[in-house]
């Protein structure tokens, strides 16, 4: 696994091999953030990033100049394996919250720009994860939820989607506050 893009693009991310990890593809990542980063200012974004897991698209929006970037992970070796892989990389914008991500959107009382969900492919109720971000307003007026998923996920006809988008076998479906 490895940074892809900005300040920090080319360098690489050592996993011990303890760890359950399924991180997101360069291809994907980069087909990803070419479409953001012609979009936006990524340095201006504050990031909410669900599921962090290895912590690979926490590291990206930080190589990129993102600000704020709040990692949730329950998985405690992931948490600890983010925090020790960001201050390697004098990453000091990521802050780890270890916590089931279901219960963090309806605590939290911070709004973002982005935020990114790559929950296990399995996961049950995955489809209710666009629900728990607009219904508890996590989301600035202009923010957008990026969602990873398996082909076997169709998010297509929920209220807030807008995009999708397919790279290899890692799918991205893009939502946003209708106004």
């Amino acid at each position: 696994m490895r940074i892809i893009g900005g300040e920090h693009g080319g360098k690489q991310i050592v996993s011990d091999g303890k760890l359950k990890l399924r991180p997101t593809t360069d291809f994907a990542k980069e087909g990803l953030f070419n479409i953001l980063s012609n979009r936006f200012d990524i340095a201006l974004f504050d990031v909410l990033d669900l599921f962090a897991g290895s912590g690979s698209i926490s590291y990206e929006f930080a190589s990129r100049g993102s600000k704020i970037i709040h990692a949730v992970e329950m998985d405690f070796r992931h948490a600890d394996f983010i925090r020790r892989t960001a201050g390697k990389h004098g990453f000091s914008q990521i802050r780890v919250i270890r916590d089931n991500v279901f219960h963090f959107l309806t605590i939290c009382k911070q709004q973002y720009d982005i935020v990114f969900a790559d929950p296990p492919y399995e996961l049950p109720n995955i489809e209710k994860i666009p629900t728990f971000v607009f219904e508890n307003d996590i989301l600035k007026p202009d923010g957008i939820l990026i969602l990873e998923h398996s082909k076997r996920d169709d998010f297509s006809g929920h209220e807030h989607s807008f995009d999708r988008r397919r790279y290899g076998n890692v799918h991205f479906s893009f939502f946003k506050r209708k106004i």
